[in-house]
């Protein structure tokens, strides 16, 4: 396992991230993030002063540190074409480097679109749509299909030049924008039906102030889908406040409160010209990206699928040298199969099925004996991708209910308007089976390899196919039988 170093400057910030790698997984294990007003400054006078240069070189110096106490083996220093906006760049780079060792890359505008996009369909499972950037002085709008960008467009706006007048009034200021985004060099058919994904500090803003609107009952802001009618709902409410109590906002940044009704303008023009019903917003960033086509794209392991990657990557960072996850996932799809004419469950429910058996001892890390009770929180807030918001609840309840004493209705009705009355059904069924998995892998020496269903009157047969004595699994599994009876309405017998 190494440890990598992004650093990345642009014009609101100077950041530190610095992730563990194994192969293709990675997690995050510091992040440091300074405030700064570099891109209103070189707009200003296309230089850097001496205060800003001496307070980067202070903070870069610190990020040295802390990058040396955590053994890094790489570094990545990235900036984007702002900064060559300043005159006196070159000697500033040169200067950073013979202080800290730090070399910054400037990243020309192509480069900055392939960072963030890498960085997009790695957190939302989405083959084919647009992904559309709002920066701070640019956005892009981006066409893509099975992770290849097919065409892009660059409109020179966003938050901090796109209302240089002054214009207070919301209205006015999304009209006078619609025509930078009229004729776009991206051919977007509304027939097409693609997803649009949005990033940046505005859709972020926007995805946050939105679920409060709504009343929305997760705190999660990646692959939350907002629609076109709650968005102008958010523009409406925000149009009416003052920049105070948009700063009172939780969630919302200090620092992008007063831009908050330039970015959202932005988004009011772009729904306004193009043929989008609901965008779904990403916590996608230049930094993960960077991570991805520098370091995880030269692994030797290579991709499945999302959701796959995902699991795979939670497990790599929590699991110890009894773990036997992978083998509960693996029986609980088995089981899943052989119990359909049963639990009559569509296919629907296989990705929530797989996300609580891959996880189904992820609250263990709260309580080891009742961890069963604490997984629909570690699953929700776990950074799991390639899922919506309604399949990581759903996983969450299938957790719960490997111990149907742990469910709670008043927990379920939280979610009801995400959830639907066949789920409510769906995770009691679900829990068992992944019950049933856990237990029949209780020496966790993945003994049992096969299981075949008869089902015979009141009763169902489970036969299973072995490699070793699977005594001790089978009574273990046997255990489950009463409430197997309680949720599917027949009596099990495992041999």
């Amino acid at each position: 396992m190494e440890k990598i170093a992004i650093i990345e400057l642009n014009e609101t910030a100077l950041k530190l991230n610095i992730y563990k790698v194994s192969g293709a997984k990675y997690n995050l294990a510091l992040s440091q993030h300074q405030s700064l007003k570099l891109g209103e400054e070189i707009s200003r006078d296309e230089l850097l002063s001496p205060q800003t240069k001496t307070k980067i070189l202070s903070i870069l110096k610190v990020y040295r540190n802390i990058i040396e106490n955590f053994n890094v083996e790489k570094i990545f220093a990235v900036t984007t074409t702002m900064f060559t906006q300043a005159r006196n760049y070159r000697g500033f780079i040169d200067e950073v480097y013979n202080n800290t060792g730090i070399s910054f890359s400037i990243l020309t505008e192509e480069e900055h679109i392939k960072y963030l996009f890498n960085s997009v369909v790695n957190s939302i499972d989405n083959a084919k749509g647009i992904f559309v950037y709002i920066g701070t002085y640019s956005s892009f709008v981006v066409k893509y299909n099975r992770r290849a960008i097919l065409e892009y467009s660059v409109v020179p706006v966003g938050t901090f030049n796109a209302n240089e007048a002054g214009e207070t009034d919301f209205d006015k200021l999304s009209a006078s924008l619609k025509s930078k985004f009229s004729n776009l060099g991206v051919n977007i058919e509304e027939e097409e039906n693609i997803k649009v994904v949005g990033l940046g500090n505005a859709f972020l803003s926007m995805g946050k102030i939105a679920k409060k609107i709504e009343r929305y009952p997760l705190d999660i802001d990646n692959n939350y889908v907002v629609s076109k009618e709650t968005m102008l709902k958010t523009f409406n409410f925000i149009k009416g406040l003052e920049l105070d109590k948009i700063r009172k906002i939780k969630g919302v940044s200090y620092d992008d409160a007063d831009k908050i009704l330039t970015g959202f303008a932005i988004i009011n023009a772009v729904i306004s010209t193009l043929p989008i019903n609901e965008i779904a917003v990403s916590t996608a960033s230049l930094t993960t990206g960077v991570l991805g086509l520098n370091v995880i794209a030269l692994s030797q392991e290579r991709a499945t699928d999302l959701l796959t990657n995902s699991l795979d990557n939670y497990l790599e960072f929590t699991k110890d040298e009894f773990s036997n996850n992978q083998s509960v996932h693996n029986l609980a799809l088995i089981l899943f199969k052989q119990l359909k004419v049963m639990h009559k469950l569509p296919r629907f429910y296989v990705k929530p099925l797989r996300i609580a058996s891959f996880m189904y001892d992820s609250g263990k890390c709260i309580n080891v004996e009742d961890y069963s009770k604490h997984g629909l929180e570690k699953i929700l807030y776990s950074n799991i991708n390639g899922a919506t918001h309604r399949e990581l609840l759903i996983a969450g309840f299938i957790c719960v209910c490997q111990n149907l004493d742990d469910f709670s209705l008043n927990e379920w009705i939280k979610y009801k308007d995400i959830l639907t009355d066949e789920d409510l059904d769906a995770v009691r069924k679900l829990g068992i089976i992944v019950r049933l998995a856990v237990n029949l892998n209780a020496s966790k020496n993945a003994i049992i390899k096969d299981v075949v269903c008869d089902i015979l009157g009141d009763s169902i047969i489970m036969k299973t196919i072995v490699e070793g004595d699977a005594s001790f699994e089978i009574n273990e599994g046997m255990n489950v039988a009463v409430d197997y009876k309680k949720v599917y309405k027949k009596s099990l017998q495992i041999i």
